[in-house]
This record gives structure tokens, C-alpha cells and sequence, in this order.
């Protein structure tokens, strides 16, 4: 694969971001490219303050910024995937909640050809991504401003959230567990979150395939209050089986392959 200036430079992120590190000769190898490329590019980089100059390669600023930009950048080709996969189960006229997470977001460009759909959300950078979609009914909850993340959180938010029902919720999470369920990384999300799944009438959750791995701090909901997952790629035979035995559908690529098949 021959990538783009844009491209190696996001793949150089995602690499940082995910290892805190790079080498010179690993991105070397891995992009196809010369390290006198690879070395332009890191300074390139380091120039606009995006990550710091090491000997041999380069390494995660000091104080580093994961906020939302820093994680759309992680495995955004997997999220791409996941946002495809969920947009197909919105039908004309839905009327759905869409969280501030990375995953959601992919989703927003995706409805366009959707017809009547009402979103409700706390995501600033959504709500504008959605503004430019012809026929797209915007409800945006109030609350305390994020500048990092680019969203609204606190009691207006809840209070907000406390007048709405019969939704469908799309939610994403910053990791999963089977005995401790959804999980996220900061707690006023948490709350948002499991108000949100509470008054939806489904709830479907969105997430990459990294995140059966990584457990996080503050629980969301049980699996009992999940209809939906939808991912990237097939998780581990054991997790198929304990979505299964809690009546948990799973969509992927593959099981979507496998339906289109199926009807042929």
C-alpha cells in the first residue's frame, strides 16, 4: 500500500498514542518508505507539537492530549467499520441517541440518504457534523462544556435527558467486561450513559474489537440491558458464547457477509 503525507501521518499517531513511542526503523519498514522520509515526517510533526523527538525515533508529548482528536485517531479504519455496520440498522424516521465517543462520531457522515431521522446528543463536534445532513432533526442536550472532548455533561445534561423516551440509544464504551458489563473511562459519561439506556427502548452498543480487552473504571449498565453489539470483527469464540447465552445479537462483517449470502 502507497500512503499519503495525511496518511502516514495518522498511522505515526496511532502508533504513538497506542505505545507511547516510536522507532524510526519500525515506520520504516512498516509504511514502505525511506527513514530519511520517515525522519522529515517526525519533524515535521514534532514542529507542529504534535509529538517529541527521541534518538532513533520519537515519543508521546509530555502532558499529552486525549481528548477526542487524540482518540478518533486510534484504530480509526476498525471505528469506520463499526459506524458502516451501525447506520445500517437505522430505518427513516428513527429517532435515536448518539453518544460524544469516536465511534458514534463515524456515524454522523453516514446518514445522509437517511430520511426524518431525530438525533438526540451532547456532542458538540457530532451535532455540527450533523447540521450539514439535509433532513436530520438535531436535539442537543445543555449542560457543562468540555473543551476536550467536545461535549456537555453535569445535572442540566441529566436533567435534559430525563424528559426523553422511546428512543433507540448507540452508545460506545470505553471498555467491556463480562462480569462488570459497559464500562467508561470518566464518570460524568457514565451517568450520562446509563440515563440514556434507561429511557431508550433498545440500546445498541458500538465499539472496536480492542475494547473486549480493556476493562475501564466506571460502569455504565449490565448486559441485560443491551439488545446489540456491534464491532468490527468477530470477538473470541467465549465471547460469542456469553453474548449468546444473555440474548445479545452480534453484528460484524462476518455475520453480515454471512446474511447477504444467505439470501442470494
Amino acid at each position: 500500500m502507497v500512503y499519503s503525507g495525511k496518511q502516514r501521518k495518522d498511522v505515526i499517531l496511532e502508533r504513538v498514542y497506542r505505545n507511547g513511542h516510536v522507532l524510526v526503523k519500525d515506520l520504516a519498514i512498516e509504511l514502505s518508505i525511506s527513514e530519511a522520509t520517515v525522519r522529515r515526517d517526525l519533524k515535521t510533526m514534532a514542529d507542529a507539537q504534535e509529538l517529541e523527538l527521541i534518538y532513533g525515533g520519537a515519543t508521546l508529548k509530555r502532558h499529552a492530549d486525549f481528548s477526542f482528536r487524540s482518540k478518533n485517531i486510534l484504530n480509526v479504519e476498525a471505528k469506520r467499520r463499526v459506524g458502516e455496520l451501525a447506520v445500517g440498522l437505522i430505518q427513516d424516521c428513527d429517532q435515536i441517541f448518539l453518544d460524544s465517543g469516536t465511534t458514534t462520531f463515524q456515524m454522523a457522515g453516514l446518514l445522509k440518504g437517511k430520511r426524518s431521522v431525530s438525533v438526540i446528543t451532547h456532542s458538540i463536534r457530532l451535532a455540527e457534523e450533523l447540521s450539514a445532513i439535509p433532513d436530520i432533526n438535531i436535539i442537543m442536550l445543555g449542560g457543562q462544556y468540555r473543551v476536550d472532548r467536545m461535549d456537555t455533561i453535569g445535572p442540566l445534561a441529566l436533567e435534559a435527558m430525563e424528559q426523553l423516551r422511546g428512543y433507540r440509544a448507540f452508545i460506545g464504551a470505553d471498555g467491556v467486561s463480562m462480569d462488570f458489563g459497559l464500562a467508561a473511562s470518566d464518570i460524568e459519561s457514565s451517568h450520562l450513559y446509563r440515563l440514556a439506556v434507561r429511557h431508550a427502548r433498545e440500546t445498541i452498543l458500538v465499539l472496536d474489537h480492542t475494547k473486549f480487552e480493556a476493562p475501564s473504571l466506571y460502569k455504565i449498565v449490565d448486559w441485560e440491558a443491551v439488545s446489540t453489539v456491534v464491532t468490527d470483527q468477530a470477538p473470541t469464540p467465549e465471547w460469542r458464547e456469553f453474548l449468546k447465552g444473555k440474548k445479545v445479537s452480534l453484528v460484524t462483517p462476518e455475520v453480515q457477509e454471512e446474511n447477504t449470502e444467505s439470501r442470494i
